[in-house]
């Protein structure tokens, strides 16, 4: 490619730099972004050189193919249109653009075979109004009014990435699932009724009338954004841990392909229970410290009849026998009215 050619995009000419770091970076800059022919006007330490090379890093071959010229006019001579970066307000009618804008109307001009040029100033003092008045169109970055002068490089770098947004075809947004792919709805289907099997055995779901809301919103926690094959493996692990299962069982009954691991779920399972039944006996406990306060007597029929309904109900949810599940759980309360009354003396 030629420094003529216009499928590079537009040519970068910086008029009268300073400082070779400069140029360097502004060099750099341009490469990260695709563009690479620039021209350099009358720089002040001569060309070429070694500070620039060294601040390239890796973008040296612009350095290498940058044109040389004594002054803006012979940089400038053999293309169409310019446009001049600047911060300040000049006494000139010219339009004034964003960096935006003057990149996506300059890939328009490139695209018909037109030669475009930006003009870059000089480090302390920026484009003179000589300079500005070869420019079509001034480009002006929307910076802090009250420290409006940006680096070289800087200026060149913002000019750089507007022209490759105008060209990037990439989606705004995107997901990087690394070494995984995204979970597919069945599975994470089966991790939320693992979830609400875990917290069923917890009594989370209480009063039982907002048990569809809470599932709704548990549903929408977990489907709000894609999960991937990893996270719903790890999600299943911690629902485990959680629920005391330090042996790993599977998490469904139907995810179970023999009996040995039919035997590890059940026992993993029973440890569950073990573990809600001693959580349930703390709670009686601290009713029985509360009632011995108050004076309150250990049985209360109104409140018996109250918990067998709702366990008979729930039973009967969860496709169990209710009239299995009541006597279970007569048998619990009536242990517990027995501690009660040992207690409390009746």
């Amino acid at each position: 490619m030629t420094d003529h050619d216009t499928a590079g995009g537009p040519v970068a000419i910086l008029v009268e730099p300073q400082l070779g770091e400069n140029i360097g970076a502004a060099a750099r800059a341009m490469w990260n972004f695709g563009l690479d022919r620039m021209r350099i006007v009358a720089p002040r330490d001569g060309w070429p050189n070694p500070k620039a090379v060294a601040m390239a890093s890796g973008a040296g071959r612009l350095l290498d193919e940058a044109r040389i010229f004594d002054d803006t006019a012979a940089a400038t001579q053999d293309l169409h249109v310019l446009y001049a970066t600047t911060a300040r307000p000049r006494e000139l009618t010219k339009r004034v653009l964003t960096p935006e804008a003057a990149m996506r109307e300059a890939a328009g001009l490139i695209a018909r075979g037109d030669r475009i040029g930006i003009l870059y100033g000089r480090e302390r003092t920026g484009l003179e109004n000589a300079d500005i008045t070869r420019a079509s169109a001034v480009v002006t970055v929307p910076v802090n009014p009250a420290f409006p002068s940006l680096n070289l490089a800087q200026c060149v770098l913002l000019m750089s990435y507007e022209w490759q947004r105008v060209h990037d075809t990439r989606p705004a947004e995107d997901l990087s699932t690394g070494r995984t792919h995204l979970a597919e709805q069945g599975e994470v289907s089966r991790m939320v009724a693992h979830l609400i099997a875990a917290l069923d055995g917890t009594g989370f779901f209480h009063p039982p009338e907002k048990r569809p809301s809470m599932q709704a919103n548990l549903e929408n926690l977990f489907r709000r954004n894609p999960l991937t094959e990893q996270e719903v493996r790890t999600l299943h692990g911690v629902i485990r841990a959680l629920a005391g299962n330090p042996k790993r069982g599977p998490a469904t009954p139907g995810e179970a392909r023999d009996m040995a691991t039919l035997r590890t779920g059940i026992d993993a399972t029973d440890r569950s229970l073990m573990t809600l039944l001693a959580r349930r006996a703390g709670f009686i406990r601290r009713a029985i410290e509360i009632k011995a306060e108050a004076g309150l007597p250990a049985r209360v029929p109104e409140r018996v009849e109250e918990v067998v309904a709702n366990v008979r109900a729930e039973a009967a949810r969860h496709g169990l026998d209710p009239d299995l599940t009541e006597q279970i759980w007569r048998l619990l309360i009536e242990a517990a009215i027995a501690e009660e009354m040992r207690t409390l003396g009746g």
